[in-house]
């Protein structure tokens, strides 16, 4: 069946359903699946999408590991430093040295529409199914939508224009064009507008593990702001703090927990007792750092005052030399009972994203309480800016301290601001212009002639 081929660029087929693992308590099909047959039963669907929720969780951009954004934008910016292997892949991130032979370059790209792809395959299933009933349609699709448009927000700002599929047909995709950056986030616009009116504002497992209609919108509030629709950005983030389900925490400490009433959407691990990734790989007891280390440009840069100073970052020293590491995450071991889950999305970044829109509109009074709840967590005082540029600077200078080594909002901010070239030759030898976007690989540019290379490389 053509439409189930492999597809963009040699991706691998969609369904690997053996061993997947458990979002939610569903038992999994016994036998690998593929094609149609899945869509026709609501065991199977469900489990193809919670087969899609693991693949965000362990590979590509959005994974808390290694070579998720948290990390490799992490060190691509101004938040951390490299302590590994010189010649490791990660190095060439951290110095800029990234080529379009560079296995992590190929390995985001592929993984990315590998993860498209399934979530294409998921819609396409859906909308032909027979077994299923309406309500589940709707939910699934409206995931897979979701889905498609995330991954394609972290390309389209990673990578510039990008191709935006939307088949699963490969005749279509293997020779598919770079799409202007403009149109692609028209099409994440679209796919989240149809995501909301499918998905239910309840979610549909516990511990907030699948995405709900607020997931979506507050994908796209992000989405508005970083397109400067600052209207729109500001009524898709009061979407999201408008809803009951969400309650503000006010106990620092518990933000990163898997129970927090803040959280939006998060991943669980992989097994019960397992944390998350984040711990794994930012918390270390001694020094140096075995991998990475947040730069002691960015503790230095929080007032002493500042809670997120000493509850999320701790100080390692061997007497002589100091090294600091995130500690949003705390938990680098098995505990047990699993105690934090890998948070996507929660209400701090919509009070900032609705922030900084209110203040571009003019709306200062109602921008600076936005801006005061997230200060009044990190227990500092309310903010003396007035100004509509002081009110913006103060709520991206607040983005810095609250959203550090989460999912690259740091590098993604500096470059929608105009501020990567200004920011990092200040802290990165050899930055240059054209580093704002990462290179195609020569992989893809070998097999599809349609595509084309971006400057720098």
């Amino acid at each position: 069946m053509k439409n189930f081929k492999i597809t963009l660029l040699g991706l691998m087929l969609l369904l690997n359903l053996v061993g997947c693992d458990s979002f939610v308590d569903v038992e999994t099909p016994n036998s690998q699946l593929t094609g149609v047959t899945v869509f026709e039963d609501r065991t199977t669907a469900n489990a193809a999408m919670i087969d899609i929720y693991s693949k965000l969780r362990d590979t590509g951009l959005i994974a808390g590991n290694a070579n998720g954004s948290g990390v490799s934008l992490g060190l691509y910016a101004d938040e951390l430093t490299y302590y590994g292997a010189t010649d490791d892949n990660t190095s060439f991130i951290f110095n800029n040295t990234m080529l379009a032979t560079t296995s992590m370059a190929s390995q985001m790209w592929n993984e990315s529409y590998q993860q498209i792809y399934c979530a294409n395959a998921v819609i396409y299933g859906c909308q032909n199914s027979t077994g299923l009933s309406s309500a589940d349609k709707n939910q699934f699709i409206g995931e897979a939508l979701f889905v498609r448009a995330l991954v394609h927000s972290y390309l389209v700002n990673l990578y510039g224009d990008v191709p935006y599929i939307t088949t699963t047909d490969y005749e279509v995709n293997r020779l598919v064009s770079r799409m202007p950056t403009t149109e692609v986030y028209n099409n994440i616009i679209a796919d989240l507008q149809q995501a909301i009116a499918l998905l239910p504002e309840a979610y549909f497992a516990s511990d907030r593990v699948r995405p709900n209609r607020s997931t979506a919108s507050a994908l796209l509030a992000r989405v508005y702001l970083y397109n400067g629709n600052w209207a729109e950005a500001s009524n898709a983030a009061s979407a999201v703090l408008n809803t009951a389900e969400y309650v503000w925490e006010t106990d620092i400490d518990k933000i990163f927990l898997k129970d927090c009433t803040a959280t939006i959407w998060q991943f669980s691990p992989k097994l019960e007792g397992n944390n998350t990734d984040e711990g794994s790989v930012f918390v270390f007891q001694t020094g140096p750092p075995p991998f990475v280390g947040l730069r002691a440009e960015l503790y230095n840069s929080f007032a002493n005052d500042d809670l997120r100073k000493s509850h999320w970052i701790a100080t390692e020293t061997d007497g002589s030399d100091t090294w600091y590491h995130a500690n949003k995450y705390k938990q680098n071991t098995n505990t047990g009972t699993s105690v934090e889950y890998s948070i996507v999305f929660r209400l701090a970044e919509q009070y900032l994203i609705r922030a900084e829109a209110r203040a571009r509109q003019g709306e200062l009074t109602n921008a600076k309480q936005d801006l005061d709840m997230v200060r009044s967590l990190a227990g500092l005082p309310n903010t003396t800016a007035n100004t509509e540029a002081e009110i913006i600077a103060a709520v991206q200078e607040e983005r810095r301290f609250e959203l550090f080594t989460e999912h690259g909002h740091r590098f993604f901010d500096l470059k929608r601001t105009g501020a990567l070239n200004t920011a990092l030759p200040i802290v990165k030898l050899g930055w240059n212009s054209t580093d704002v976007h990462w290179p195609i690989p020569e992989t893809e540019l070998l097999a599809n002639p349609n595509l084309t290379q971006n400057p720098g490389y």
